[in-house]
């Protein structure tokens, strides 16, 4: 089975907002973090993640904050924002209904 190299448009935003949204991660991490609970299924590569993460400070809904990572070097960490935790409700709302009407087609169609 081939894996996706590419993700849905929008959703890189859902998984990394839900993916900081009990912790503070560094870029790597987070990337690390998807991959692992996706059972490798899910590749973050960095030219996505890092442009991702950018926009997603300049709309506010991460805060960041540099500070030296488990191995001792100096990473940007990245939080959720209180404005965070509102789009990713609204956000998960979306995927849920979406998700909803995807399995509804594929189940009758």
């Amino acid at each position: 089975m081939s894996k996706p190299s590419d993700l849905i448009q929008g959703t890189l935003d859902l998984l990394i907002l839900k993916t900081i949204s009990t912790t503070p991660l560094h870029g790597w991490a987070i990337a690390k973090r998807i991959q692992q609970i996706s059972n490798d299924v899910l590749l973050v590569q960095q030219g996505s993640l890092y442009p991702a993460l950018h926009r997603l400070e300049q709309q506010a809904w991460i805060t960041s904050e540099t500070k030296p990572s488990d191995s001792g070097r100096i990473a940007k960490f990245y939080a959720l924002s209180p404005a965070g935790r509102e789009q990713l409700a609204k956000e998960l709302g979306q995927w849920d209904r979406l998700s909803a009407a995807i399995a509804l087609v594929l189940k009758h169609a």
